[in-house]
């Protein structure tokens, strides 16, 4: 059964990928420097699109280590270290990347060339869209999150090295402060930086809006990097087979409250029939949008809700890796419903999807390069993390689904022999 496991279980090789970031930095670097010369607009808006979808990837990962302590988790112990690095990339590197959005905001946002004495709709949002504001929210958008991301990962690495409680004590206390702070954070940058592109549209709920999209789109990327991880046998010793079920579960579930909150934002507006907020609708049902508009209906709800009823197949990693890779596209086509209306009504533009692409790969390549180097600096996770026991599915004074009591009772047993951990292949 041993010899079975292991031939099963072979190593990942990934030295053929290891200049992969470097060359889509080049690639993309050279796509969207070409692209700012041929259409500054058209380069504005491609780097907002790439820049709120790895921006959504950081947060989700912020909000995934602010649970964690929130709940006092255990199962997620040994992706917690991961989330950590992906969460600390938003300062500087994101607040580098923010930097052509705040070097073109007139480019991009319609309401800066706009004067709220001659607009109702810009004046009742008076002081917040305003030039100096827009500059202010986002600055303290970025120190805040610097501040939770910076010391989070602080004490958990000082965990590592002591043990101590004091770590612990201190990351519930910033978990606690930090996920009112993020929802507000989270709120106010979504609004100024996506939102406020058709400034005369409200929505109360746009907010959860993002934040639904951007921790499903995370929950894949973390199984992703988890199966990698245990593949390269860095979490193998760490892991208990079912922290793939509670990924995938954790997927499925925000599966249905995306659907749930961008239903519930149609229905509200559409049923209130106000020409101010229906409008946002109205122009997205032009030209190819009414198609794309479907593609999310069916692509970022039918196919992964049915495709995740099952609870088998959240532990099957050819069956899961594909689907991650759909969530990445549905939330990359769901920021384009959002965004590219505005500088393309008639619908999706296809003649400029290589400079989209171009602005994806250089952020991708330049955020992989990053988390690789930071990850390789520090203990691959919590060390000394008091959860980690039952993490591992070893032995817990009473069983649980965390230490494997109602998934496993065998892997419970104080003299049970070591064994793989990780998922199926």
């Amino acid at each position: 059964m041993e010899t079975k496991t292991r031939t099963a279980n072979e190593p990942l090789d990934l030295s053929k990928w290891r200049n992969v970031p470097t060359i889509l930095m080049l690639a993309g670097g050279a796509l969207a420097l070409l692209g700012f010369f041929v259409n500054r607009q058209q380069f504005a808006y491609a780097w907002l699109l790439a820049f709120m979808f790895f921006l959504s990837l950081c947060l989700g990962a912020l909000f995934l280590v602010l649970v964690h302590h929130l709940f006092d988790a255990g199962w997620s112990v040994p992706i917690r270290r991961f989330c950590e690095h992906i969460a600390s990339l938003l300062f500087p590197w994101m607040a580098l990347l923010f930097l052509p959005i705040a070097l073109l905001p007139r480019t991009i946002y319609g309401w800066m060339s706009v004067n709220p004495l001659t607009d109702r709709a810009l004046a009742a949002k008076q002081p917040l869209f305003t030039m100096p504001m827009f500059y202010f929210v986002s600055a303290g958008c970025f120190l805040i999150w610097w501040f939770l991301s910076n010391r989070l990962r602080y004490w958990s690495l000082e965990q590592d090295k002591t043990g101590a409680a004091l770590p612990t004590y201190r990351m519930r206390t910033y978990s606690g402060l930090g996920i009112v702070l993020f929802a507000v954070t989270l709120t106010l940058a979504v609004v100024m930086w996506m939102k406020s592109l058709q400034y005369q549209w409200f929505s109360t709920m746009y907010g959860v809006y993002y934040f639904a999209g951007s921790v499903w789109m995370t929950l894949a990327t973390v199984y992703v990097i988890t199966m990698i991880l245990d593949r390269r046998g860095v979490l193998t010793e760490a892991l208990h087979e079912h922290q793939y079920y509670f990924i995938g579960s954790l997927l499925f579930a925000f599966t249905v409250f995306y659907a749930y909150i961008h239903l519930s934002q149609y229905f509200i507006i559409w049923n209130g029939n106000m020409p101010e907020e229906t409008f946002w609708y109205v122009v997205r049902e032009n030209g190819t949008w009414w198609y794309v508009g479907l593609v999310i209906i069916f692509g970022h709800f039918f196919i992964p809700f049915l495709a995740l009823l099952r609870i088998d197949v959240k532990s099957k990693f050819a069956y899961m890796l594909p689907l991650c890779g759909w969530a990445w596209l549905m939330h990359w086509v769901d920021l384009s419903f959002n965004i590219m209306p505005i500088p393309h009504p008639e619908g999706f533009p296809i003649a400029w999807i290589w400079l989209s692409l171009g602005c994806f790969a250089f952020m991708a390549g330049l955020l992989a390069k990053v988390f690789l180097r930071e990850y390789a600096k520090h203990p691959p996770y919590p060390l000394k993390d008091p959860r980690l026991i039952e993490a591992m599915g070893f032995f817990h004074p009473v069983p649980t689904q965390i230490s494997g009591g109602e998934l496993g009772e065998i892997d419970d047993l104080r003299d049970a022999p070591p064994q793989f951990r990780g998922g199926n292949r």
